[in-house]
């Protein structure tokens, strides 16, 4: 696999992706846009900063492309979009940058609170003058924080450690994630009405842009003060200008603008404003984060693995990879087992997901089934980021469903595929550490590991079966290694699950298929 660092990276992240068995990486931060065109179709994976433009026209040359690594948060050089038509992973480095940009937060919160800044600039210039720069204290200020993912929560954290009193706003946070930061939970609304100190710690979305603005600003208390070291444009510039010139808004502090650079904003000029040149992400410790984090993602992508940040897939929230790690793996190799003793042309899949998952975000995981379902078939052709194209693209209806009911196991992922000729269930959960295993086939009991060779044998419940069965592997010198048979009553149908250590020959498989009382047999590899 090759890979191309097209702009300033970490030496770290460069040396970690050399160390990585394999991988060929080479290094060209100034690469022309034309020169890339010409060669980028001869790389696995490309990482890249905010300087590599990576176009629609340049992806069509990307024939090879498996992952792009973005070594920050940002992606608004990259066309997402058409990436995901080609299956190529997308991912960023977003919590590298978290606690550089946190801290940027509090010590710009402190210099406005301060004044030190301007007390600084002024002392330079020969002036000692005490009674200007009188500040206010934090202690016992209620600040506003809009947005409350990563870095937002880490302000919070801080805040409160200096005895503020923290309001928040966040549609998609719960009460208990805000009640084990010790925060308040509220609406916008109260949030302006009532905060000394504002910042905004959210992505620039169209649901974001100028989302403080002249009407949210008019209802802030007069001598609130503003902080943005998240993205240009969720605070309107020019209302904020006009709020600070006629006093109503006290200060304000900001790392990003609307547009960068900003060398010539009229908010750079007000005294009441510390501005700094988008240094949020700007250290040494950063740097080096989130060129090792893209570095570990793109491994992962390149080895056909779940990535926790690929920006064009659901993922993984960081509270919940502890929770849904082990049922990712139990996902694909569900998937894997299901597309192989499902004997006829798939139609519909019905996905339930029982117990505590049901409370969760499960997307990821219906999209590596579908992955691994599809994988048999499909090879190189499917991963995890057009698993669900590919799906609808070849009819195939997926259907979604959720209960916290506990069907005998605290996390149960079933699978019901829809074929011309029937139905096939498959479940599975995964037990001790994280083992996956397949505990239901076609309403029967089983509990049978995920792994290796299986042999999947329906069949009548009668004497004679299991003996025969097992003297022609032996026969053919296959260890057979764990046997798992459901029954649902004496003399019905049943199933009998073989793993065994080596493939048995096809002729065998048909003596097999011959013995009286035999259903079928399906051999699965996982």
């Amino acid at each position: 696999m090759r890979v191309l660092v097209c702009d300033p990276v970490a030496q770290e992240g460069i040396d970690f992706l050399r160390q990585q068995p394999g991988l060929e990486v080479e290094a060209r931060p100034k690469i022309a846009a034309a020169e890339l065109a010409e060669i980028i179709g001869d790389y696995h994976a490309l990482v890249v900063r905010s300087e590599t433009k990576v176009t629609r026209e340049l992806l069509e040359r990307a024939v090879n492309l498996k992952v792009i690594g973005r070594a920050g948060v940002g992606v608004d050089n990259i066309d997402v979009e058409a990436a995901t038509a080609r299956g190529i992973v997308v991912v960023n480095a977003p919590a590298g940058n978290t606690i550089a940009a946190t801290e940027h937060t509090i010590g710009l919160m402190l210099a406005l609170a301060r004044n030190i800044p301007q007390a600084s600039r002024s002392l330079q210039d020969g002036v000692w003058d005490r009674q200007r720069f009188i500040g206010v204290e934090l202690r016992q200020k209620v600040l506003g924080v809009i947005g409350l993912g990563k870095i937002g929560s880490e302000v919070a954290r801080r805040a409160r450690a200096m005895e503020m009193r923290v309001l928040t706003y966040d549609p998609y946070v719960t009460s208990e994630r805000a009640q084990h930061l010790g925060v308040e939970l509220s609406e916008l609304d109260r949030v302006l009405a009532e905060a000394d100190f504002i910042t905004v710690h959210l992505p620039l979305t169209p649901e974001t842009r100028h989302l403080i603005g002249r009407d949210e600003i008019a209802r802030m208390k007069k001598g609130v003060r503003l902080l943005n070291v998240a993205r240009g444009g969720i605070i309107e510039e020019q209302s904020l200008y006009e709020a600070l010139v006629n006093g109503h808004v006290a200060g304000a502090a900001l790392d990003v603008f609307e547009k960068e650079p900003a060398t010539d904003n009229p908010l750079v000029a007000l005294d009441q404003v510390i501005a700094t040149p988008h240094l949020g992400a700007s250290t040494t410790e950063a740097q080096v984060g989130v060129a090792l984090e893209v570095a570990r993602e793109v491994i992962h992508a390149l080895a056909g693995e779940p990535v926790m940040n690929a920006v064009n897939i659901p993922a993984v929230k960081q509270e919940l990879v502890a929770l849904l790690a082990p049922y990712l793996g139990l996902a694909e190799k569900l998937g894997q087992f299901a597309s192989q003793v499902a004997p006829g042309r798939t139609e519909g899949l019905e996905i339930a997901y029982n117990g505590e998952l049901a409370q969760y975000e499960v997307t990821s995981l219906t999209n590596t089934f579908l992955k691994g379902f599809l994988r048999p078939i499909l090879g190189d052709e499917v991963n995890y980021v057009n698993a669900p194209v590919v799906a609808r693209s070849r009819g195939i209806k997926v259907v979604e469903r959720k209960s916290t009911e506990m069907l005998d196991y605290a996390n149960l992922i079933s699978v019901n595929i829809v074929m011309e000729q029937g139905t096939r269930e498959v479940a599975g959960t995964v037990v001790g550490k994280g083992e996956p295993r397949v505990v239901r086939f076609d309403g029967f009991s089983v509990d049978a590991a995920l792994k290796g060779l299986l042999l999947v044998i329906p069949h009548q419940d009668q004497p004679r079966i299991i003996g025969p069965v097992g003297n022609l592997i032996g026969a053919q010198d296959v260890n057979i290694a764990g046997m798992q048979v459901g029954r649902k009553e004496i003399g019905g149908d049943a199933v009998m699950i073989l793993a065994i250590d080596a493939r048995v020959p096809k002729s065998t498989l048909e003596e097999i298929a011959r013995i009286e009382g035999v259903r079928d047999v399906m051999e699965v590899e996982i």
